[in-house]
């Protein structure tokens, strides 16, 4: 398309600015232990050529980056929503791109890495991430989004080498279910056409595209991968990500419904899940991604491994490096593209249409549908029985589970409130159910944590008042050793 033209030659220049990145580790800096992993790294002779490390505290990067030398370290950002319609309005964003600037100079990270995907969506709050509606409108709001972004990074953040970070979109996983009314490579296509950034092509996340899509019923992997990267843009992807599959364990409690309805030759109900093994599957598929004509912009592959036991890791990334060490820099495109920091001239882009107040009632549909108080009618949502039945696993299965587990095992934390509310009959689920009663403002960097402190409290306070004082005494408990852990003597943010 023509008018996009402009928009790749700027990406093909911020390209020229980023050196060749090799096989990688993407990490969280405390889970699992960076200085043990370097040591069983080296001991097998297998060093990562960059760490990607997500999103934490300005004390923690700074040690990682003191530690790493001078080693190449790239930055996983979170909190910058692109999906949403009103990212920029909210009070979080300006703290939030703040924050990413000062972390991405800090690492001298070449790019941003950011899911395409979100934790908060219309007042209600997430653990693990939502992927967006593939809709056109959706897709301009992403590049809108994605634009500012870039342009808020090139004002803030001046990397040693005179250039600014990329922007990478991260292809998000489908969890059960996938909302829209077009294909996800066509969708990252519109972005791509109307900003200048990079992706993330996650291998596992395209398996779940595979079996919750509906396309593993239609053809096999090999075809669907071949049909997905020949519309995917794949001459944006700056970086591929492999990490584990698993079925959940809210999953696996299930046995009468462990293949999601879907019959016996259904692949398994996998989603993603960094501490589990990366299956054989994902690494035919990676074989596969490396041989398509069209991905000439790969700086890096990386094993996400967060969470992860350390001896996997290393047996992992041991056979990582053996399979793709050689073949890595073969495939990198070997035309070098002599950086000019003078941008070009790019067409000037529009502020968000009027039309976003569409999709933001699209969006709130969406959340009323995932918490079960709405049908999953529209054209947004399939209307088929199996469809049906992985977003009901869910909407009814993962997610109350998520919220009473992910970041915290809310009975763990909150053991006495917890103990003396059985007492009087209270059930958990009726926190769950709290959780999405309405929908409310955030402001504020998210850190789900600390929500799912502050929300137990409120949640105390209403169905056994009584109890306040035992639930704030937990929460504060709580809160200071999170203070703690994350940095001492330092404050973290609060939500």
């Amino acid at each position: 398309m023509a008018s996009s033209r402009p928009y790749h030659r700027e990406f093909i220049r911020r390209l020229g600015t980023i050196p060749v990145h090799g096989l990688g580790l993407s990490v969280d800096v405390h889970a699992p232990d960076l200085a043990s992993l370097r040591r069983s790294l080296q001991e097998r002779q297998v060093p990562p050529a960059y760490l990607e490390v997500f999103r934490t505290t300005s004390m923690a990067l700074a040690s990682t980056r003191k530690e790493a030398d001078d080693g190449l370290l790239t930055y996983h950002g979170e909190g910058l929503w692109v999906t949403q319609p009103e990212m920029a309005d909210s009070m979080a964003f300006g703290q939030g791109i703040s924050e990413a600037a000062a972390h991405l100079q800090l690492l001298q990270s070449a790019w941003l890495n950011h899911e395409c995907a979100t934790k908060y969506l219309a007042g209600y709050h997430y653990g693990t991430y939502l992927p967006p509606l593939y809709t056109p409108l959706s897709a301009k709001v992403v590049a809108d989004n994605t634009r500012l972004i870039q342009h808020l990074l090139d004002q803030q953040c001046r990397l040693a080498n005179g250039s600014t970070p990329l922007v990478l979109l991260e292809m998000p996983p489908l969890t059960y279910f996938v909302a829209g009314t077009m294909s996800i490579p066509r969708f990252f296509q519109i972005v791509s056409e109307q900003v200048p950034c990079g992706l993330v092509l996650d291998v596992g996340h395209l398996w779940t595209v595979f079996r919750y899509s509906g396309a593993h019923r239609a053809m096999s992997l090999t075809r669907f991968v071949e049909v997905f990267l020949d519309e995917f843009p794949m001459d944006r992807v700056v970086e591929i990500h492999v990490a584990g599959l698993a079925i959940h364990e809210s999953h696996r409690a299930l046995t009468s419904r462990s293949r999601g309805g879907m019959g016996d030759d259904a692949p398994p109900a996998w989603i993603d899940a960094h501490a589990a093994p990366i299956p054989t599957v994902l690494f035919e598929m990676l074989d596969q991604i490396l041989c398509h004509p069209q991905l000439t912009s790969l700086k890096g592959l990386a094993l996400e491994v967060d969470t992860k036991p350390v001896e996997l890791i290393v047996d992992e990334f041991a056979e990582f490096y053996r399979r793709y060490g050689p073949l890595f820099h073969r495939l990198i495109n070997t035309e070098q593209v002599v950086p000019d920091f003078e941008a070009c001239s790019l067409p000037e882009g529009p502020g968000l249409t009027p039309n976003t107040q569409a999709l933001e009632e699209s969006y709130d549909h969406y959340a009323r549908v995932l918490a079960g108080k709405t049908e999953p009618v529209g054209a947004e949502w399939s209307q088929d029985k199996a469809g049906i039945q992985d977003l009901d696993l869910y909407r009814f299965v993962y997610l109350p589970y998520e919220i009473l587990h992910w970041g915290g095992k809310v009975e763990d934390m909150f053991v006495e409130s917890c103990r003396r509310l059985r007492q009087r009959d209270v059930s958990l689920d009726e926190f769950v159910a709290f959780w999405f009663r309405e929908p409310r403002p955030f402001s504020g960097i998210y850190d789900f944590f600390l929500l799912k402190v502050d929300r137990f409290v409120e949640f105390v306070r209403e169905v056994a008042p009584e109890l306040q004082e035992i639930a704030e005494r937990e929460a504060e408990e709580l809160r200071r050793a999170y203070r703690f852990a994350n940095e001492p003597g330092v404050p973290v943010y609060e939500s």
